[in-house]
């Protein structure tokens, strides 16, 4: 059995990579902080299209706490080992600069940034030793651009793309690949809030995306055939910003 962790799986782009990497023949294990019940909504429906997997609840940016749930996951699968990890998991605290709290900054970089490197670099020896493994990290059309009203938010992604392009030159003679997506507009809960009608008009596709094209990316960067393809950050923003 294959083993993909996707944190922030509970709803929006990770419910999305969830499902779509269950029908890719994935053993999904649906990452979630509190929202339990919307979590279990995402293994029902990854159950019901025949799929199979589990939740495993923890606060990404808690070390302690992600030690301990990957320790009883292991202990609970002595055979296997989590091949895929898609760091999805992120919060938005919007504010100018000018009035942002420290909470406001710090909040973002701990689940984003701080969250990742804790994740992975626990999981990393298994993908190692196995050489074979894909890290896809959920990057943001803000770590490149940069928005304002977003500072912190563009720091952590834009820091996010950074450390996926070193992380891949680390580990590329072991066979396990590290990309980021860095998605523009996406219809989730994450955005809204925002004024779909107006922003749309700055878009060239004139929509928002989907989350399941950025889960299509996520699925073709976790598969074989994206083998050869490491250290890059792939937007996809219907040509937002190129």
């Amino acid at each position: 059995m294959k083993y993909a962790l996707i944190t922030g799986a509970s709803r929006g782009l990770g419910k999305a990579v969830a499902i779509r990497l269950a029908k890719d023949g994935f053993s999904v294990i649906i990452n979630y902080q509190s929202n339990k019940e919307a979590a279990e909504d995402t293994l029902r429906q990854v159950q019901g299209l025949g799929g199979t997997g589990e939740l495993l609840p923890f606060d990404v940016a808690d070390p302690q706490a992600i030690e301990a749930a990957l320790e009883g996951w292991q202990a609970a699968h002595p055979d296997d080992y989590i091949s895929v990890l898609v760091n999805n998991a992120g919060i938005r605290k919007d504010n100018l600069m000018v009035f942002m709290q420290d909470e406001e900054w710090n909040k973002v970089l701990d689940t984003t940034l701080n969250g990742f490197f804790y994740i992975t670099r626990r999981l990393l020896k298994d993908m190692m030793m196995h050489r074979n493994g894909r890290i896809i990290n959920m990057a943001s059309l803000s770590g490149i651009k940069g928005l304002p009203g977003q500072a912190n938010y563009s720091a952590a992604k834009a820091a996010l793309i950074g450390a996926t392009k070193a992380l891949a030159q680390e580990v590329a003679a072991r066979k396990v690949t590290v990309n980021a997506i860095a998605p523009g507009f996406i219809a989730t809960d994450m955005t809204k809030e925002l004024n779909e009608t107006e922003l749309k008009k700055l878009i060239p596709m004139g929509r928002f995306g989907k989350p399941e094209e950025v889960a299509s990316l996520v699925s073709f960067l976790a598969s074989d055939e994206a083998a050869y393809i490491t250290g890059q950050a792939i937007s996809i923003n219907g040509g937002l910003y190129t």
